[in-house]
């Protein structure tokens, strides 16, 4: 399932060619919504578009690359080094579809037989003629642990609280009344869930300690639902690349904020802090776009409007005792067991501490919770309807702590984990990895515990193919081989997802069936899209420069170039017509992007991409899209 980030969700993002950006500091010029003008028809095609995935391609794996235009058949190619030496020629391939009547006719480059490590860019030869952005071939690690180091470095713009990194976007310290906030009583909204019905929050307890953690998105948000999903794949990336600098230090951030979020003593989960939907009385994190230290400054008393800006409410999943949503209870209970995993060996008391946390939260679950899943306030900012993997992430990885630890729960959680594994598969709510859906991970994890031919673990192999040969099946039909609904929120992370599912598949198994499409995945999100752009923000010559995001907005450059929002990974493209209205603030910095061309131009298949600041359907960037990536990458490092 998508999320959907409700009303005002901010991003700067912008794609330019190195030497032919068109950066427009003015309103965006591009239509803003309907059906996508290449949709339509007729209309004269375009020159031949070549698209490759600009971050690189791995020495020994399957390299595609796409040419978009009208006649092609009869075009070929040459492969061209950094030096101007040509190193292979060839054919353009099999057509591969239609996008719209712009580019009538989509083919396949395919690339494999090309494992020399360097720089090169694709020509068209003969009835053709176009070049490609550049790309780099090398062994995976290389390749890819600096995209990792980026993420990396998106984590640390997101930082909240005191210890900020001032080299990364400007940060200064900000929102400091978190070490000292209020909780109040949940708040009750409209059934699209874009308006407070409450004249006023309700004080109910506190003061406790909610201070540091990540924003969320372009908003300043915090949320224990995404914290703890981006969370765990920090710390399953890093079992794979310690190495990758920083890494290490964001794992620590992530896991010490969950813990402030969790009171042991009265048995509570802190849902959230702050709120991004009100109303006139009460005013909320999307109802101004500034710079996050300014919230500090405000002068402000109970009853102001914009009260809760600077004094930001925190909202409880569960009252003291109760039970805890299953979803929250699980993914919490896996972030905390992992961190067990981390010290067992380093520090095994610490170990020990992580793990004990991590049964306290799992044991409040409540496990008939109907529909009443709680992942955000108002829920519609994150709808979830599946939760019987969260409980099977949390057992997992608990047991795979205990067995590190020699404790002796370790079996009856793995009892547990298959027990819910198998609630999620005969559950109608499956889907694929992402912030809504952890079975991925829990899954593999889960084949580790089991004994080879075991009968859950096949079942476990089969769902985690269903995953993929869902991916395979749209990927067959599309011009551009893509696996996600780029019709729909969360097109990319979904992308990375399969990546990250395709990986783990093949750890877990040694089935290597899905490898290719694995990398094909990754090569779509990273250029090999209609739109020729990255959509990982300073990969590639290509790449989001206007991301919907208020730091990188007010703080950073406005030019690609300089203090970016680098390794941060956005929306990407939407269905067209969920791109009818822009966002727009009065202290908003306008930033439009293309690259050279309209977005307009690339647009197909009633989807819609656009690099404009209001539009955070498309660009707007978010910690859980960023975290998917991450362990994408790590897991393809081999």
């Amino acid at each position: 399932m998508s999320t959907f980030r409700l009303g005002r969700a901010w991003s700067l993002r912008s794609t330019t060619l190195l030497a032919a950006l068109t950066l427009a500091i003015t309103a965006c010029t591009l239509p803003a919504g309907g059906t996508s003008p290449a949709d339509e028809g007729p209309s004269s095609t375009r020159p031949p578009a070549i698209r490759v995935n600009q971050a690189g391609y791995a020495v020994g794996e399957a390299k595609q690359a796409f040419v978009m235009g009208s006649e092609l058949s009869r075009a070929g190619y040459r492969v061209v080094d950094e030096h101007g030496t040509t190193v292979t020629t060839g054919r353009v391939g099999a057509r591969t579809g239609s996008w719209s009547s712009k580019y009538p006719a989509v083919h396949l480059v395919d690339l494999s037989g090309l494992d020399t490590p360097g720089n090169y860019h694709v020509e068209l030869t003969g009835t053709a003629s176009g070049s490609s952005p550049m790309f780099r071939i090398a062994p995976a690690a290389q390749l890819l642990t600096p995209l990792i180091e980026d993420n990396v470095r998106f984590f640390q713009a997101q930082r909240d609280g005191a210890d900020v990194l001032p080299n990364v976007l400007h940060r200064k310290p900000a929102h400091l009344a978190d070490r000292r906030a209020t909780v109040y009583a949940t708040p009750r909204y409209n059934e699209e869930g874009n308006e407070l019905l409450d004249a006023a929050l309700t004080p109910i307890g506190g003061p406790v300690d909610v201070s540091g953690g990540w924003f969320d998105a372009g908003d300043f948000l915090k949320f224990t639902h995404t914290t703890a999903y981006s969370t765990a794949d920090l710390l399953l990336a890093l079992r794979i690349a310690p190495h990758a600098a920083g890494l290490a230090q964001e794992v620590d951030h992530g896991v010490s904020w969950l813990d402030k979020m969790w009171d042991g003593k009265s048995g509570t989960l802190y849902a959230q802090v702050g709120i991004g939907a009100g109303n006139d009385n009460v005013h909320t994190d999307h109802d101004i776009w500034r710079l996050p230290e300014t919230d500090d400054d405000l002068n402000v008393q109970p009853g102001d409007p914009d009260y809760l800006i600077k004094n930001r409410p925190v909202l409880r999943a569960n009252e003291p005792g109760a039970p805890i949503s299953p979803n929250l209870a699980g993914r919490v209970a896996a972030v905390f067991a992992l961190a067990a995993q981390n010290s067992a060996n380093d520090d095994p008391a610490a170990a020990k501490s992580w793990l004990g946390k991590a049964a306290a939260v799992y044991a409040k679950a409540n496990t008939e919770p109907g529909d009443a899943l709680i992942t955000a306030f108002p829920h519609n900012f994150y709808p979830e309807n599946s939760w019987q993997d969260d409980m099977e992430f949390g057992a997992t990885e608990m047991s795979l702590a205990a067995t590190a630890l020699g404790d002796t729960r370790a079996a009856d959680w793995k009892q547990q984990a298959i027990h819910w594994a198998a609630q999620y598969i005969s559950a109608d709510t499956k889907g694929t990895l992402g912030v809504a859906d952890v079975s991925a991970l829990a899954h593999a994890d889960l084949l580790t515990l089991l004994q080879a031919g075991n009968e859950n673990g096949e079942n476990l192999r089969k769902d985690l193919r269903r995953q993929l040969d869902d991916g395979m099946n749209r990927a067959a039909e599309d011009p551009f081989r893509a696996g996600a609904v780029y019709t729909d929120f969360d097109s990319v992370p979904h992308t990375f997802g399969l990546v990250t599912t395709a990986q783990l598949y093949r750890k877990a198994t040694g089935d290597h069936h899905y490898d290719a499409f694995g990398t094909q995945q990754r090569s779509w999100a990273l250029g090999a899209n209609s739109w020729g752009s990255t959509f990982l923000i300073g990969a590639g010559e290509v790449y989001p420069r206007c991301p919907e995001h208020q730091v990188a907005n007010l703080a950073g450059s406005l030019d690609g170039n300089g203090h970016i929002l680098r390794g941060a990974v956005v929306n990407g493209p939407n269905a067209a017509d969920k791109l009818d209205e822009l966002n727009a603030f009065p202290t908003m910095k306008l930033c439009s992007a293309d690259p050279g061309t309209p977005w307009t131009d690339f647009d197909g298949h009633k989807a819609r991409f656009l690099d404009d600041v209001g539009a955070w359907q498309s660009v707007e960037p978010s910690i859980d899209f960023t975290s998917t990536a991450t362990l994408a990458f790590a897991l393809s490092q081999g």
